[in-house]
């Protein structure tokens, strides 16, 4: 068996005893280290002081993002599809409605999926996806190319 990484294909020992784990089982996550090497490649020492410090920044941001909650990370996730359907309908000349459209439907489906989970944003969400929705519909039906069977699924 093997891994694939940026760096290439690398063969994995499932078996070994430092593994922890048996033959077909978990398997211990690595450390947080340096990036490996391309094969055949050898990192000059700055590279590897390079990759050493952004390998432990990456173990930073990690252990930062383990910290927060799950819904309020859900909920960030949430609004980025609110401001992506924002600035497609915000396009000009014309609105991409199409681009708006899916996004729109994606925060929706994200809010459905987890109501009751989100905490004090869930409010918040759900008056966001209302306003969009409405601006939604007030640009593909005050556009002559607009129509109202471009609003249906959001």
């Amino acid at each position: 068996m093997s891994l694939w990484t940026p760096g290439g294909e690398h063969p994995v020992d499932r078996g070994g005893s430092d593994t922890g784990g048996d033959a077909g089982g978990p398997q211990s996550r690595p450390a947080a280290g340096p990036a490996p090497a391309p094969l055949g490649q050898e990192l000059s020492p700055e590279q590897q002081a390079e990759a050493e410090a952004m390998a432990a920044e990456m173990a930073e941001v990690r252990e930062q993002l383990a910290s927060v909650p799950a819904a309020v990370v859900v909920a960030n996730h949430a609004m980025g599809l609110y401001e992506l359907a924002a600035i497609h309908l915000s396009q000009q000349p014309k609105p991409n409605t199409a681009e708006a459209r899916l996004a729109i439907d994606a925060f929706a489906a994200l809010v459905d999926a987890v109501k009751g989970h989100l905490g004090p944003d869930e409010p918040v969400l759900n008056d966001a996806l209302n306003q969009i929705r409405l601006a939604y519909v007030q640009l593909t039906t005050a556009s002559p190319s607009g129509t109202a069977a471009e609003g249906e699924g959001t």
